[in-house]
């Protein structure tokens, strides 16, 4: 597999580059700039803007010349900068094929009225950044997201957090829907933490958090969207950038990307490739006291899983724009990516009785070998009008997945001698294939006053067929188990339009929207010889109002007040809507549920951000059917299902803030206390649960020499109630330094979870007749080795387009 994407890769830009180059005259400006004594000057600034937007620059050398090369014919500006000097501007240029080279006359500037003795030019963004709906984490700003995945740095990210089983929540919130450059993940569950953790952090460039996202964003995601920005080079010419990276714990892990953007005057060709190794391990102790009705002890349960995994995943990115003209670009992007991982699992399963004298023991080894694809296709247009801000984009999408789990799972039961008491083998064979197909159209249109408009429509269907075909061998005779093998099959169409109005003013700034979807769903459960055919089919229409308002309440915007309201949806998975049974081992499986519906969040949120530093935020949300896992005990066997859980209500009070302590010391600080309530009909009982955390994450970063970077930092979680589980405490510490070998090359050595204090452990409540608790240790202590290397000079050039049309899709992709 990797042979054959270097080989696509490899044709792809070939075809591209010579596409490019047949189109490129070789026309030229060039010029000198001299001092006003008439010296050459060296390392001066030449800027190639065309149309006001900056194409290129570059340094004079030695002998004050610069130039600019293989330009397409057009018109072009040249500003020349001189640190301490006024900014030089060239009348407008035009290069003809009758005027291909334009030699400038000798440039003088002039030095200014002030002598500046030392100018310190920082480059490093903020970490974060507030907007008016979302905050904005810039990836780069802490040394220690370097060499490590998507997934650690959404854990580094404020009001994210990660658990042990990498569900993602924003502010408390679940079912979060996670974004790459606007177009939704369609993953989910075990397929989007994968993911995730085969993303190179190196291959981002920011993370925009949104509790409340805007109406053009699909309504799907009840805890709001989290996109994740990937860098783009967006350069004439060719630039890129080299990661590797070196994981060390009690296992290796690597991280490597490549990303490359080539532009030739009406072409431009960009692309990612990555390569994840993964290895890793779950330590799980999980134990069961079961009850008799008077509550003494009926019998124990102690059972300890060592997960061990390994997987290579590649991942690719590449598309091509064609800017037809200064006003219209089509572009084409595909996606790929390639997974092949396998997991064992060694169990041992110790039953005792109520005086806890061993019964018998049960190992197992558990294997699964899996084979993950993914593809896409977007097609796009972009046409800007003559009036500035007038745009009309057209996304047309396809993706398709393809999954084959295959499960062997061997069963040996013992005696308390050790005896062997008997032995069974459970195989399964588990295909799984996804078709997503979306089309939008966005149009926005500048009205007076400042006031914009934002209008578009959307239509996606999906199309999923899920098999599960699981055989028993016991005694030398293997037969199909109908009690665990289905069929199930699901479409979905979903079809959307919105409208938005935003002003942004010089102390006030508005924007509302409203969302309209309608949902058409049908699922199908083919029968075999124990079950029969079901079937359902579901139609609902939803309104989604989004409301925001920021208000500056001095000229300097020292204090600023924000507010923000949206009503979400939360639409369930495909595959938990499949009433099938899945095991995970001989005494815990999982359950689907074809009546779950779709839950509805209402939130609001008042924030006060002072000097930009600062940023205080109060909010509250309330759930209707919000969907969980809940477990329930029959027989001794563990059955996780998800479910509508009822009513839920999130308070929640949030600091953000970034404060620079010293010349060379800044915090990055992250707290917030939340208090959750759940009220729902439990198959124990009606049950409320009241529970309240305290997270923080914050770090400090050290400016020891122009060269020489480091940061320390820290997370905490306090204890967490919510539903039917309670989460034990979670803290950690780690460190990371950076070394700047050149302009182009930087080496970093993180070390995470220095202390090994990152273990999730906690209880399971509300069990009938049974007590529950587990502890999970992971290969959570290690040391990151980075290396990256940027490949060319230039700097900018006009903007692509980037959004596709697949929005929410993904996000209920799960595995």
């Amino acid at each position: 597999m990797k042979f054959k994407l270097m080989a696509f890769l490899a044709v792809w830009m070939n075809i591209a580059l010579t596409f490019a180059q047949a189109q490129t005259p070789q026309s030229r400006i060039y010029g000198r700039v001299l001092d006003a004594d008439g010296k050459n000057i060296e390392f001066a600034t030449a800027a190639l803007l065309k149309d006001s937007a900056l194409l290129k620059t570059t340094f004079t050398e030695k002998d004050g010349l610069f130039s600019f090369d293989k330009l397409s014919y057009g018109k072009y500006l040249i500003k020349v900068s001189v640190v301490g000097s006024p900014i030089y501007q060239t009348d407008t240029l035009v290069l003809t094929a009758n005027r291909a080279v334009i030699n400038l006359a000798d440039i003088k500037i002039k030095a200014g009225a002030t002598n500046l003795k030392e100018v310190n030019i920082s480059g490093q963004k903020a970490f974060v950044e507030r907007k008016i709906d979302r905050t904005v984490v810039n990836v780069d700003a802490l040394i220690s997201n370097a060499g490590t995945t998507a997934m650690d740095v959404l854990s580094k990210s404020p009001g994210v957090n990660v658990d042990q089983n990498g569900v993602i929540s924003l502010k408390g919130k679940s079912g979060v829907a996670i974004f790459i450059d606007d177009k939704p993940t369609y993953l989910s569950g075990a397929d989007l933490d994968n993911y995730l953790r085969s993303l190179p952090s190196s291959s981002l460039d920011q993370i925009e958090l949104m509790t409340n996202p805007p109406a053009k964003y699909d309504a799907a995601g009840n805890g709001g969207v989290i996109n994740i920005k990937t860098k783009k080079t967006k350069i004439a010419g060719f630039n890129g950038g080299i990661n590797l990276s070196l994981n060390q714990g009690e296992l290796s892990r690597s991280n490597n990307s490549f990303n490359f953007n080539y532009r030739k005057d009406k072409i431009n060709v960009f692309g990612n490739l990555s390569y994840n190794l993964n290895n890793s391990f779950t330590d799980l102790d999980l134990n069961r006291k079961y009850k008799n009705d008077d509550g003494s002890a009926k019998s124990y349960f102690n059972q300890n899983s060592y997960f061990r995994r390994h997987g290579n995943t590649f991942n690719l990115k590449t598309g091509l724009d064609y800017y037809a003209s200064e006003k219209t670009t089509w572009g084409i992007v595909l996606t790929g990516m390639n997974r092949i991982s396998k997991q064992v699992n060694n169990n041992t399963s110790n039953l005792s009785n109520a005086s806890m004298q061993l019964d018998s023991v049960i190992r197992a080894e558990n294997i699964d070998q899996i084979k993950y694809q993914n593809a896409g296709v977007n097609l796009n247009y972009r046409h800007k009008f003559k009036q500035a801000g007038r745009e009309l984009t057209f996304d047309a999408d396809y993706l398709l997945y393809r999954n084959q789990t295959d499960q062997t799972y061997y069963n040996f039961s013992y005696l308390p001698s050790g005896a062997l008491k008997y032995q069974d083998i459970l195989t399964g064979n588990l295909p799984s294939n996804i078709d997503i197909y979306t089309a939008k159209a966005d149009y926005s249109h500048p009205l007076e006053n400042k006031w914009k408009l934002d209008a578009g429509v959307k239509t996606a269907y999906t199309k999923t067929d899920n098999i599960a075909d699981y055989f028993n061998t016991a005694n030398g005779k293997t037969s199909a188990d109908y009690e665990k093998s289905n069929h199930f099959l699901y479409e979905e169409n979903i079809n959307a339009v919105y409208l938005n109005m935003s002003r942004e003013g010089k102390r006030f700034s508005l924007q509302a929207g409203l969302r309209y979807e309608n949902t058409v769903s049908n699922g199908h459960q083919l029968g075999n010889l124990i079950k029969p055919d079901s079937s359902f089919k579901r139609t609902y229409n939803s309104l989604f109002p989004t409301l925001y308002f920021s208000y500056k309440l001095d000229t300097a915007g020292n204090n600023q007040l924000g507010l923000n309201y949206g009503r979400r949806i939360d639409r369930p998975y495909y595959q938990d809507l499949n009433p099938f049974f899945s095991p995970l081992d001989k005494f815990t499986y999982y359950v689907g549920n074809p009546f779950l519906k779709p839950s509805f969040t209402q939130s609001i949120e008042l924030s006060h951000t002072y000097k930009s530093k600062i940023t205080t935020t109060f909010g509250y949300s309330w759930v209707r059917d919000e969907v969980n896992e809940t477990i329930e005990i029959l027989n001794g066997t563990y059955y996780s299902r998800p479910a509508n859980v009822g009513k839920t209500r999130v308070a929640n009070v949030s600091v953000n803030a970034e404060i620079d302590l010293t010349k060379w010391a800044k915090l990055n600080a992250y707290m917030e206390f939340a208090k959750i309530v759940s009220k729902t009909d439990f198959y124990t009982g009606f049950l409320v649960t009241n529970g309240s955390y305290f997270r923080t994450n914050p770090n400090v970063q050290f400016k020891i020499s122009p060269t020489w970077n480091a940061e320390v930092n820290m997370s905490y979680q306090s204890k967490l109630s919510n539903v039917q589980f309670l989460l034990g405490s979670v803290h950690e510490f780690g460190a990371a330094v950076q070394k700047k070998l050149s302009a182009k090359s930087t080496l970093k050595l993180t070390a995470n979870d220095i202390f090994r204090d990152r273990i999730f452990n906690g209880v399971i409540n509300n069990l009938a007749a049974t007590e529950a608790n587990w502890k999970n240790k992971q290969d959570s202590r290690n040391f990151v080795l980075s290396y990256s290397y940027r490949l060319g000079k230039a700097f900018s050039s006009p903007a692509k387009h980037e959004s596709s049309g697949a929005d929410a899709e993904k996000n209920r992709v799960k595995n």
